[in-house]
């Protein structure tokens, strides 16, 4: 058995690898569930009745998707060019503990125009996540260092400085020894889509943010070097097309996403910054992404599926007794279920 390169890649296939991915993954999963001696069916309905099933369960999956939607638009840019970034959970705690940061200026400067530290403060945290990202990058382009290793490293580096904050110069004192942040004013928070909701309108900057990246990465100059240079960067080399400076260019950009998604996360939900606010939001980008193929449009997508995953079992574990890290490991295998359809729309099987 050997795999030989289609030539030309069907481009139906493409668009149903997800689709088969997932369900292939649900195939699996049901396996378990019913090791776990609930019925499958059952599990699977209260699964989608706890992520889809009320206004509630809606507004609680739109709002666990927001983060999500944001690491994945920052792996997915990322991955385009080929520079692995496994750093966005570090990136959205520093975004998150810059956001903060500028915040207080509320306090201090009382006279700054609340619209106008709101955008600074949105700034800050885009601006610090992509200096985290800039190291490695640097390191990648210029001596050959491995950004998977660096950019992991990174991420505890920054949960420890964050956490010396914490228990230090921005802990809140009148949190009763709990380290966390000051909350953020209530005129820095962001409005309520819904009523009586966490679902907060960082889903519009989000989705927007999306169709933004997807817009410039299909039609712009600097869409098709970041494109050129994930295809073959020697080949974009001999081109005339700078490979190391569009390198740092999506580095930057992947690490501001990132930085964005941990000030949009406090802003909108949390208001305050502690070391458990992110469930690994950082980390499950990387799925969203490469659930979505690349595509920042299907990242939304991906990441409300993710994000579903997670509220409903919450809901099935309470109706049916199935234990809640099935969730994540449909997560995990629709990941691994997404790279064999995605090596399958490339190569067939030959005898």
């Amino acid at each position: 058995m050997r795999l030989e390169r289609r030539e030309r890649a069907s481009r139906a296939a493409a668009l149903l690898a997800p689709l088969g991915a997932v369900a292939a993954t649900l195939l699996l999963a049901s396996g378990l569930v019913a090791i776990a001696g609930a019925p499958v069916g059952a599990a699977y309905a209260k699964l989608l009745e706890g992520a889809f099933g009320s206004r509630f369960a809606i507004s609680e999956t739109l709002t666990r998707a927001v983060p999500l939607m944001l690491t994945g638009l920052a792996a997915a840019v990322a991955f385009r060019a080929r520079f692995y970034n496994i750093g966005a959970e570090g990136q959205l705690y520093g975004g998150a503990l810059a956001a903060v940061a500028v915040a207080g200026l509320a306090q201090s400067a009382p006279a700054v125009p609340m619209p106008l530290l709101f955008v600074a403060m949105l700034l800050a945290a885009a601006l610090t996540g992509a200096l985290l990202l800039l190291g490695p990058a640097l390191l990648k382009t210029r001596l050959g260092v491995d950004e998977v290793v660096t950019t992991l490293l990174l991420n505890f580096v920054v949960l420890l400085f964050v956490s010396m904050m914490l228990d230090g110069p921005m802990k809140d004192p009148t949190a009763m020894g709990w380290p966390q942040s000051r909350a953020l004013p209530y005129e820095l928070e962001l409005g309520r889509l819904l009523a009586r909701t966490r679902l907060h309108t960082g889903l519009i900057y989000a989705v927007a943010l999306a169709i933004a990246l997807w817009i410039m990465l299909r039609f712009s100059r600097f869409g098709f070097a970041v494109r050129a240079v994930g295809a073959n960067a020697r080949a974009a080399h001999f081109a005339g097309l700078r490979v190391q400076g569009t390198m740092i260019a999506v580095a930057a950009l992947s690490g501001a996403l990132a930085g964005l998604a941990g000030a949009i996360e406090v802003a909108g939900r949390t208001t305050y910054v502690t070391l458990d606010m992110s469930p690994g939001y950082g980390y499950a980008g990387i799925v969203i992404a490469m659930l979505a193929a690349l595509n920042p449009l299907g990242v939304v997508v991906a990441a409300v599926f993710v994000a579903g995953m997670f509220v409903g079992a919450d809901g099935m574990s309470r109706a049916v007794g199935v234990p809640t890290f099935i969730a994540d490991v449909i997560v995990a295998t629709s990941l691994l279920a997404m790279l064999v359809a995605t090596m399958l729309v490339q190569y067939r099987i030959r005898r």
